[in-house]
């Protein structure tokens, strides 16, 4: 595994720990900041190999889907 997907888990696991479901954007950011961060998260994930999103618990299909998801949909 890569430095980056321990990192994943770790923060994963905290979010468990802390009772939440999955990430969240970061906090008290402007509206046109949490777009460019979807935006910009979500073209992320399709440029991924099948191995990296292995490494981050995600398939081709999910992520494919959350990929194409436009920045205004949560």
């Amino acid at each position: 595994m890569s430095g980056m997907s321990d990192v994943r888990l770790a923060l994963y696991s905290q979010e468990l720990e802390a009772g939440e479901e999955r990430a969240r954007a970061p906090r008290n950011i402007s509206r046109w900041d949490l777009f460019w961060h979807r935006r910009h998260t979500r073209k992320a994930l399709l440029h991924l190999t099948r191995e990296q999103l292995r490494d981050v618990g995600l398939t081709l299909e999910q992520a494919r889907q959350e990929g194409l998801k436009p920045f205004w949909r949560d």
